[in-house]
């Protein structure tokens, strides 16, 4: 007995999460924990926001791609954990089926824009330290805001073939996923149709959308390494690695996790460690950008006591 979208909007189908098979006591504990993680993630990408608004000297193109870093940092949590710690709470408690495709189309469209995103900001430093004199011609505003208006666009326009492709497939009444919130794949494997187009669809972007720019960020880095050991100047070098460093990490983080999850090896195989990879990906990460931009990069810190008010002691 399967129901698909064709029915009225009164009987779509609703979904249960499964979350993680837990007892109560560690579901209370893990409720507290990943509810001071999400307002960390708010309030870390939230300063990062009002330092680049309120100090002029963050007003450049790296710091407006960090922006929007923090921006869809902040969407993919509040996309994804509201709904996680309601199912802590109540296990039992449904989402429907209209509210579990939104969350699938967000969470790929933020994915898919923060992925392009890390790529423009590479690209951003390899300008800035490997044609430092044309940097201001290259990386004009119309440039920079054309990039970012195309990482999004092409973010919502990629998620949208997987909308596309996932809201004709009809889905039976009982439903459990066995996930934390409705991740493409997840949500897929309860379908009552064939899915091998939509898999070989999620896998195919995956590729595209994440060893790609990957691919391009290491090359990227390569030459602005060389670039940073021709630099004579010691200063030169070491403000370079700063500003590079804070964003290697993050790309690390984010795309280590991610091509593990779906480019790895076993594509697809519901496991409890996919699942918790996944948990880091959207959870830990947004949380700890903007904790590796304050700490690595000594602009932000300069900008945070700036606006603090508090006078550096020489």
């Amino acid at each position: 007995c399967c129901r698909g979208m064709g029915d009225n909007m009164t009987s779509v189908t609703e979904f249960i999460l499964l979350g993680f098979p837990l007892d109560t006591k560690t579901q209370m504990l893990l409720f507290g924990l990943f509810s001071l993680f999400y307002v960390l993630t708010l309030m870390g990408n939230g300063v990062i926001l009002g330092l680049i608004a309120l100090d002029s000297r963050l007003h450049t193109p790296m710091y407006f791609f960090l922006s929007h870093l923090a921006i869809v940092d902040m969407a993919y949590a509040c996309n994804t954990v509201p709904q996680m710690l309601v199912n802590l709470l109540s296990p039992a408690k449904p989402i429907s089926f209209a509210g579990c495709i939104t969350q699938t189309f967000l969470f790929l469209t933020f994915a898919t824009t923060e992925c392009l995103l890390l790529v423009v900001m590479s690209y951003d430093r390899y300008v800035a330290i490997c044609h430092p004199l044309r940097y201001s011609v290259i990386m004009n505003w119309r440039v920079c805001i054309m990039l970012v208006v195309t990482s999004w666009t092409i973010g919502v326009l990629l998620s949208l073939v997987h909308l596309v492709l996932l809201l004709p497939l009809p889905f039976c009444i009982t439903q459990k996923i066995d996930h934390f919130f409705c991740e493409i794949m997840a949500v897929l494997k309860l379908a009552c149709a064939d899915t091998h187009i939509n898999e070989i669809m999620v896998l195919a972007g995956s590729i595209s959308m994440l060893v790609g720019p990957f691919s391009s960020i290491i090359i990227s880095y390569m030459c602005i390494l060389c670039a940073i050991l021709r630099l004579q100047s010691g200063e030169g070098q070491r403000k370079a690695f700063s500003t590079c460093s804070s964003h290697l990490c993050v790309v690390g983080l984010f795309y280590g996790t991610a091509i593990i999850m779906y480019v790895g090896p076993r594509y697809g195989n519901p496991k409890e460690q996919k699942k918790y990879l996944l948990l880091f990906h959207s959870l830990f990460n947004p949380m700890l950008n903007p904790l590796i931009y304050t700490l690595k990069n000594s602009e932000v810190k300069n900008a945070m006591k700036r606006v603090l008010g508090i006078k550096r002691v020489l």
